[in-house]
């Protein structure tokens, strides 16, 4: 098999992974949240941070230095499993002790309780973090599907089952603790890897350079994703916090999963390439534009339905979500493009400029927050936007110096199918005006198959060239 045909693949089955796990945790969102209250989702989206940057330590940039290694060997696989073991021990022993006080901070004395039953899940997951990298290297997507799917399931089912029996905020963490504990159970099943030798400091040393640099950049990134949802928390109320986490998930589902999908699979490819700076140049662009046709149309068209489908799906109790999400939509669409542009950065081995982006990039966010901060949450979540705007300019820097593809080329590239999608926007938009008010059902049916219709039509008289690359490797991967 290619590596065209071979990275095709991977991208079908990726995006099979993302969708039908996130999918299956999307609709037991939906019913989780009819039964539970902004406040339970806000309390635990107080500690979504102090778990993200665990996570963060754990891993350290040793995952992605392990998969840019081209002569990995069984000796790095071992040393990255148990220093991912030990590294969570040590954050579950820290998190342990500082629960009380995260608790004190938040006035909110439960939430010890709860945060010392969610870092469990910090240990667990380290059990299966080798099985993972290892599927993620060989592009064995369709595993890490079957896997990803069957915990999302049984997770979603039994934190179902607490909701309904009444265990109102420990029903989320139910949900979270069984679908870590299943993934990790199938990872072993189905990987088909145990370490053969142990902790080794020469491979330790021979990864921490590249690592180390994403750790700090990663740890930059994580407490930067996660500092709205601390200060909102703070500063507000959880049921504020409640119905930004609700809007930001939804907006994520969409971005964040296409983000997942080629920042998986672009890394890996074009690592196998990074050494051909013209081969290289143009599969970086062509992954940007097919990311871009894919997000623009998706999050435009839910920031348009953004009312029919709250109002339908989570009753008016979440009514606020509505405004929240349609401005995050906006601002979270860039994410894949910002995602690929750094994972170039990570194929040719700069991660020292990775790092300096990242730190560039979080004054001027958190400057923007600050600034927006006094003025309330629906300004908070307009500041975004500048972000994501400045985050463009900074992330196509090095982009054009290195590779000649910097802001310019991009642009031209994003701005056809950035005004396609708001024409298909503005479509949906109208759909739903002329049908009525309360008619939610028939609204966000309507809105998504003319906006569909439309975007699909344009884009096969206007896009051709693209559409038909990707019909092309469909009959190749169908003729194979």
């Amino acid at each position: 098999m290619s590596l065209k045909q071979k990275t095709f693949k991977g991208v079908i089955w990726s995006a099979v992974e993302r969708f039908s796990t996130q999918g299956v945790q999307f609709l037991f969102g939906i019913l989780l949240a009819r039964l539970l209250t902004p406040n339970d989702y806000g309390m635990i989206a107080m500690l979504t941070i102090f778990m993200a940057v665990s996570q963060t330590f754990i891993d350290s940039g040793f995952g992605n230095a392990l998969i840019r290694k081209p002569d990995r060997n069984e000796s790095d696989k071992a040393t990255v499993f148990f220093f991912n073991i030990f590294m969570a021990a040590a954050c579950y022993g820290v998190i342990f002790l500082a629960a009380p006080y995260i608790a004190r901070f938040y006035n909110m004395p439960q939430l010890a309780d709860i945060l010392r039953v969610l870092a469990i899940n910090l240990v667990i997951q380290a059990f299966g973090s080798i099985q993972r990298l290892n599927l993620t290297i060989d592009l064995n997507f369709k595993t890490l599907a079957k896997i990803s799917f069957s915990g999302a399931v049984v997770g979603g089912s039994a934190g179902l089952i607490c909701a309904y029996k009444g265990f109102g905020v420990w029903s989320l963490v139910v949900q979270q603790m069984v679908t870590v504990s299943t993934r990790v159970v199938l990872f072993w099943a189905l990987a088909h890897w145990r370490p053969k030798c142990f902790f080794s400091k020469a491979s330790f040393k021979n990864m921490f350079g590249f690592g180390s640099k994403l750790l700090a950049s990663g740890l930059l990134n994580t407490l930067y994703d996660n500092v709205y949802d601390l200060i909102i928390g703070k500063v507000f109320s959880a049921a504020t916090l409640g119905n930004y986490s609700r809007a930001s998930h939804f907006g994520n589902f969409a971005s964040s999963n296409i983000t997942g999908i080629f920042q998986r699979v672009t890394f890996p490819v074009l690592s196998k390439i990074q050494d051909d700076h013209e081969k290289l140049r143009k599969g970086y662009l062509k992954f940007l534009n097919m990311a871009t046709l894919v997000i623009f149309p998706m999050m435009i068209g839910l920031a348009a339905l953004a009312k029919p489908f709250i109002l339908l799906v989570l009753t008016d109790k979440w009514v606020e979500v509505i405004l929240i999400l349609q401005i995050l939509c906006i601002a979270q669409m860039w994410y894949p493009v910002h995602s690929i542009n750094l994972n170039v950065l990570q194929v040719l081995g700069r991660s020292d400029l990775f790092l300096k982006l990242e730190i560039i990039k979080k004054i001027v966010g958190i400057t923007i927050l600050c600034i927006t901060l006094p003025y309330g949450i629906i300004v908070m979540c307009f500041g975004q936007w500048v972000s994501a705007a400045i985050a463009l300019v900074i992330n196509t820097y090095y982009s054009g110096k290195l590779l000649n593809a910097g802001l310019l080329p991009q642009l031209k590239m994003y701005i056809p199918t950035l005004l396609n999608s708001l024409v298909m926007g503005a479509i949906c938009i109208a759909v739903t005006k002329i049908l009525p008010e309360k008619e939610y059902t028939l609204q966000l049916a309507l809105g998504i198959i003319t906006g569909a219709i439309y975007y699909i039509a344009s884009n096969w008289i206007f896009n051709r060239e693209t559409i038909n690359e990707l019909l092309s490797l469909l009959n190749k991967k169908k003729n194979k």
